[in-house]
């Protein structure tokens, strides 16, 4: 539904009267080059029809020159049967309740399997099991490459698989419902204190309150994502990590240094800044592929929303 037929149909279920009143709110509005001010139409409006008519982003400022209506062919369209019919609480937020959660069980399952490999990094045992079973198939590769440029295809290709698994998982129309749901109550809440509107204001304000629960399923489209590619990079991680400790001879000593940019030659045990230069060499690698890939797959992973 069009967010302005959402709007119209929110002040429909509070209040039936409210189809007189935004019908004659659009025909003054059409009377008068497309704005309309309260002394145009008090005398056929209640102050609390025409405050709420505002407050809910019907009505916006024309810059000093009274309101003008939003999106005024949608509203037409509500008052005339063209959007669903709903109720006030079933309409309080922007993004229906009955989507969900878009977690499914495998999701939820990746998540418990990618915390278990975290226990990697402080258990020796389970760190070499997995690194031993990894590199049954890196070894093959890190045989006939040197060890830099098997951390940077490794870089590479995890930054594809995350590419790809953040496109198609995650739901960024559905994030930037949320951004502008809450943008929509931002805006009416200026335009109320403007006003000088108490009343508007703390319904505004109990409204945002309410709204803030929204954000967790935000943060859920974004985790989702994360869940599965951090059960696929650790493994990877662990495996660098069973590669480069001190003592285990897995690495030529002729592969152990590397030169970096502003660091220098460093070994890959060896800090820069604050943490190991293979884990910083591995994340140059990847910002720098991730941008290609992006930009090569014309993959889009900023929030969308739809009017």
């Amino acid at each position: 539904m069009a967010r302005a037929e959402q709007k119209v149909n929110d002040l429909l279920a509070e209040d039936s009267d409210m189809d007189d009143a935004l019908s004659t709110v659009l025909t003054r509005a059409d009377a008068n080059d497309g704005t309309v001010e309260w002394s145009d139409v008090k005398g056929d409006l209640t102050s609390g029809q025409w405050g709420r008519i505002i407050e809910k982003g019907v009505l916006t400022s024309a810059s000093g020159n009274g309101f003008s209506v939003q999106n005024p062919d949608g509203v037409r369209a509500a008052l005339n049967g063209g959007g669903s019919t709903t109720t006030a609480g079933e309409t309080t937020s922007a993004v229906d309740d009955d989507e969900g959660s878009s977690w499914s069980v495998y999701d939820k399952l990746a998540g418990v399997g990618a915390l278990a490999m975290m226990s990697g990094y402080y258990v020796t045992s389970i760190r070499d099991t997995l690194g031993g079973a990894l590199d049954l198939l890196i070894g093959p590769l890190d045989q006939v490459l040197p060890f830099y440029a098997v951390v940077l295809i490794l870089a590479m290709l995890t930054g594809l698989y995350s590419t790809l698994l953040q496109a198609n998982l995650m739901d960024t129309e559905k994030m930037g419902k949320y951004q502008s749901q809450m943008q929509e109550i931002q805006d009416r809440r200026k335009e109320a204190k403007e006003r000088g509107d108490d009343e508007a204001l703390e319904r505004i304000q109990q409204e945002q309150m309410d709204a803030m629960g929204d954000q967790l399923g935000m943060f859920k489209e974004q985790f989702r994502p994360m869940a599965w590619i951090t059960l696929l990079t650790i493994p990877v991680f662990l495996w660098l990590y069973w590669m480069i400790q001190p003592g285990a001879g897995r690495i030529p000593d002729a592969e152990m240094q590397v030169i970096m940019p502003l660091a220098g030659e460093v070994s890959w045990n060896k800090q820069v800044l604050i943490m190991p230069a293979w884990i910083v060499w591995y994340f140059l690698c990847s910002m720098g592929f991730n941008q290609v890939i992006r930009k090569g797959l014309n993959i889009q992973m900023t929030p969308t929303a739809s009017s």
